[in-house]
């Protein structure tokens, strides 16, 4: 496999040979370690992170990142929708810190280039400073980026310098000029609110609380919510509403530990998004495909964000083990990512479901918008040594199914 996009330092490239080079990944196979599945999603996730927080660093990312849309104007976005999203994706791995191992020192390398990223894409006088308040769509990725942010408080927030922080501040603020839509859009604002009360201490909690109560009225039954008032069948419960919910409630159960309504609240929408993360599971074939419903697939494997939230977050319901979850996941990247076209020749990721598919992206979709996929990465915040990447993978629920395993059929509990 061509390696692309390893970055100036050469870490990515040497990370993923010290690991995997004993144990080739160039087809799934049986004897696969779970180190090597980490080492190959480490360097999956910073291929996919290259371009984007090189350029950012560098305040280069206008200048080389190419804009793919059958949309207009989407210049005015897409760079904030890069990096938003690549953040939201990659923070909980780099929650993890630095460490002496290959592994650590590579994730020292990019929370360094994601440092530098938040100080360029919100000081006003850079080149690559980012549009917070024109047009709605700025609101969705100003949400993604408060989501890394709130995934990653210590390894970020708390190494930004004064200036930033309040450079970060005012960009979060500014847009509240836009009125979302009333629908999963609501929870943009939410999110935005939610790291506002963490990091500066207040919010307009009427963005909150109006996004949470008309999600409470929009669900549906068995783990599945309402995007607005009607369902639709696509992957937005794991895109956006369900794991933006959880990051909502858990932020303002930690503003209010002694709240036990809003611990009451957490505690319904986690018992949702584990039957939503049994769906998911199942929706997985045995050959790590899936159905290609609704809106957005050029998101790629971003919608099993929540199915991997959950892993991260260690509440995989009953009968689900973290080595079905694990090779499930690993799988469906693999199959992904590994499709011809799935990168143009600098790495940068184009539009497409199964390599490159212009068809497949909508007028709402441009090259930024690509970056969602990072999401499915959330299991990477979880260290090494957990049980989720220790022990040899196990199969998943369709895999057992169809070899004519005698198993246990999951379904609704409400």
């Amino acid at each position: 496999m061509t390696i692309a996009g390893a970055g100036p330092s050469g870490w990515p490239v040497l990370f993923f040979f010290l690991v995997v080079l004993a144990n080739p990944l160039s087809a799934r196979a049986p004897k696969e370690t779970p180190e090597a599945e980490r080492a190959y999603l480490v360097q999956t996730l910073v291929r996919i992170a290259d371009p984007v927080l090189v350029s950012l660093s560098q305040n280069q990312l206008r200048a080389k990142m190419p804009i793919e849309s059958s949309g207009k104007n989407r210049e005015d976005y897409t760079y904030l929708e890069a990096f938003g999203r690549l953040l939201a994706g990659m923070a909980p791995w780099l929650e993890l810190g630095p460490d002496a191992s290959p592994e650590g020192q590579l994730r020292k390398k990019y929370i360094d280039l994601a440092l530098a990223g938040l100080r360029n894409a919100t000081d006003p006088n850079a080149p690559d400073f980012m549009n917070f308040s024109k047009g709605g769509q700025p609101v969705v990725d100003a949400a993604f980026l408060a989501q890394g942010l709130l995934r990653a408080p210590t390894q970020l927030w708390n190494r930004l310098d004064a200036k930033t922080k309040a450079n970060v501040i005012a960009a979060l603020k500014a847009t509240r000029v836009i009125t979302p839509g009333y629908n999963n859009w609501l929870l943009f604002s939410a999110e935005v609110e939610a790291a506002l009360l963490k990091f500066d201490g207040s919010c307009d909690r009427m963005r909150i609380d109006y996004a949470l109560k008309s999600h409470q009225l929009w669900y549906k039954g068995d783990g599945a919510y309402g995007d607005g008032p009607n369902f639709h069948w696509d992957y937005y419960n794991s895109f956006v509403i369900q794991p933006m919910l959880l990051d909502v409630l858990k932020t303002l159960v930690e503003a209010t530990p002694t709240s036990q309504s809003l611990k009451k609240e957490y505690e319904t929408v986690l018992a949702r998004a584990q039957r939503y993360a049994e769906v998911q599971e199942s929706l997985i074939s045995p050959e790590g495909t899936y159905p290609p419903l609704g809106r957005s697939l050029a998101y790629r494997f971003g919608a099993f964000q929540l199915l991997s939230q959950i892993a991260l977050l260690k509440a995989l319901p009953e009968g689900l083990e973290p080595q079905q979850v694990r090779a499930a996941l690993y799988t469906v990247i693999k199959r992904q990512v590994e499709a011809p076209g799935t990168f143009d020749k600098n790495g940068w990721l184009q539009i497409g479901l199964v390599g490159h598919q212009p068809l497949v992206g909508e007028t709402y979709i441009s090259t930024g918008s690509l970056y969602l996929c990072s999401e499915a990465f959330l299991m990477l915040g979880l260290p090494a040594t957990d049980a989720f990447w220790t022990g040899a993978d196990k199969d998943w629920t369709t895999k057992r199914l169809w070899k004519g395993e005698n198993i246990p059929i999951k379904h609704a509990r409400d």
